[in-house]
C-alpha cells in the first residue's frame, strides 16, 4: 500500500496539480482555450519530439515494434468497444461517441508527462513514437469514425498534412540517419521551446477539464470507460509480448495504452456532432477515474 501511495504521489498527483492549475485559470479567466491548444500543437510538441528523437537513440526497429503495437492495440479494442456496444442496443452515433473515447488514449498530454516523470528522457523519447503513432490515427480513423460517412477517407487523410509532429519526427530521424546536427543557437531556440511542452499540455489539460459538459447515459459512459481504463492496457500487455516488445518500450506502450480518453475526441465530436457532451463527460470521467488504475499499473510495471 506504502508503495502505491508512493507511485501515485510521484508520477500522478504531479500531473493533477499542474492541470488544477489550468482549471482555476479557466473558471476565473477568460483565456482563449483554442489559442493554448494551437501553441501546443504547432509549436511546443513538434520542439519537443524533435529533441527528444535527435538526443536519446531510438532503433528504428524498436521504432517500429512499438508502432505495431499502437496500432494493433487501437485494431483490437476497436474491435471488442464496437462489439460490447452493438450487443448493449448502442445507436449508430452513441456508438461511434464509444469507440471515439474507447480507442484513442490521451497518449499526448497526459501519456507524456506521466511518462516523463516515471521514466525521463529515455522513456519520453519511446513515447513519443507511440503518441505520433496515435496522433496519425486519429486524424486518419478517428475522423472517419466521427464523420459517421460524412466525409470521404481521402478528405480526412488530408488532415495528416496538418500534423507538425509528423514533420518534427521525420526530421528528426533524418538528423540521426545522416548524423547532421543543428547550430548549437537553433538548438538551444527547440531545447527551450521543448521543455515548455509538457507544462503547456498540462495546463490545456485543466483548461479543457474545466469545460467539460456532464451528461448521465452510464451504459454508455461504462463500456467506453471500461475499454479505455481497463481493456485496453490488458490487450497492449498481450499484444506486447507477441510483437516481441520488451523492457522499456513495453512498459511505455503499455502506459500509453492505459491512459485515459483524449482531449483531440471532444474536437472531432463537436466538429461532427457525434454526442459531444457524451464524449466531454467520458473524457473528464476517465481522466479523473486514472489514478485508480494508473496507480497499480505503475506498481506492477516496476
Amino acid at each position: 500500500m506504502n508503495n502505491l501511495i508512493s507511485l501515485f504521489f510521484n508520477n500522478i498527483l504531479p500531473i493533477f496539480v499542474t492541470a488544477g492549475a489550468g482549471w482555476l485559470l479557466g473558471r476565473f479567466t477568460k483565456i482563449d482555450l483554442r489559442t493554448v491548444a494551437r501553441i501546443a500543437f504547432y509549436v511546443f510538441t513538434p520542439a519537443l519530439v524533435f529533441q527528444l528523437i535527435t538526443h536519446n537513440y531510438v532503433p528504428g526497429s524498436e521504432s517500429a515494434r512499438i508502432v505495431v503495437l499502437a496500432i494493433a492495440v487501437t485494431a483490437v479494442v476497436a474491435i471488442l468497444a464496437w462489439t460490447v456496444g452493438k450487443a448493449a442496443g448502442l445507436n449508430r452515433r452513441m456508438l461511434a461517441a464509444v469507440l471515439l473515447v474507447a480507442i484513442f488514449p490521451n497518449a499526448g498530454n497526459y501519456g507524456l508527462s506521466a511518462i516523463f516523470f516515471s521514466h525521463g528522457e529515455p522513456g519520453l523519447a519511446l513515447a513519443s513514437i507511440y503518441f505520433v503513432t496515435m496522433a496519425t490515427i486519429t486524424y486518419t480513423v478517428g475522423v472517419v469514425i466521427a464523420s459517421m460517412g460524412q466525409k470521404s477517407f481521402f478528405d480526412s487523410a488530408k488532415a495528416l498534412l496538418k500534423i507538425p509532429v509528423l514533420y518534427a519526427l521525420a526530421g528528426a530521424y533524418l538528423f540521426n540517419i545522416f548524423q547532421l546536427s543543428l547550430p548549437s543557437s537553433l538548438n538551444s531556440s527547440i531545447e527551450l521551446l521543448s521543455k515548455a511542452a509538457i507544462p503547456t499540455m498540462l495546463i490545456l489539460l485543466g483548461l479543457q477539464l474545466q469545460r467539460a459538459v456532464w451528461k448521465h447515459d452510464l451504459l454508455a459512459l461504462g463500456i467506453a470507460n471500461g475499454m479505455r481504463l481497463l481493456v485496453s492496457p490488458i490487450v497492449a500487455v498481450g499484444l506486447g509480448f507477441a510483437i516481441g516488445v520488451t523492457g522499456l518500450s513495453l512498459q511505455v506502450s503499455v502506459l500509453e495504452a492505459a491512459m485515459p480518453g483524449a482531449v483531440m475526441t471532444i474536437i472531432l465530436a463537436t466538429e461532427f456532432q457525434v454526442e459531444p457532451e457524451f464524449v466531454t463527460a467520458a473524457v473528464a470521467t476517465s481522466t479523473l477515474l486514472s489514478p485508480l488504475t494508473l496507480t497499480p499499473i505503475f506498481a506492477l510495471l516496476g
